[in-house]
């Protein structure tokens, strides 16, 4: 399973109808990280999203994404990350280099997952794959 920071202060995230969202004067932004992607190679592996908050998520629970590809639908759900058996990170959070959030410990790293997910277990329309292994 993944190492989940729980329970780590975050900066409150606006609620998604408040969330700015990418718009002309963040051309320049846009640019730049597009040039940081291709030179890393990693522009068709990351991209942007609109960080917001739908609902507050307590100490010791993570926002999960399960799909179902035969209905062509995305869930997010809460559980208890010590439960979960999705350990596949697909969203991250950026923190500052210089030690992270307050709170956080100095070896957090510069992201923070915001969402887990896997396209195995647990998922709706996978279950085959479940006894394949």
């Amino acid at each position: 399973m993944t190492d989940t920071k729980v329970g780590v202060p975050r900066n409150p995230l606006p609620p998604f109808e408040e969330a700015e969202e990418l718009g002309p004067r963040d051309a320049e932004f846009v640019k730049d990280l597009v040039a940081v992607l291709a030179k890393h190679g990693n522009l068709n592996r990351f991209g942007l999203c609109l960080l917001h908050n739908h609902f507050p998520l307590r100490a010791g629970e993570v926002l999960v994404e399960t799909n179902d590809p035969e209905a062509r639908t995305l869930h997010a759900h809460v559980e208890k990350a010590d439960r979960t058996q999705h350990a596949k990170a697909s969203q991250w959070r950026f923190v500052p280099h210089s030690g992270g959030e307050p709170g956080a410990e100095p070896t957090a790293g510069s992201c923070q997952e915001i969402m887990l997910c896997t396209t195995l277990d647990l998922c709706p329309g996978r279950e085959h794959e479940r006894h394949d292994r």
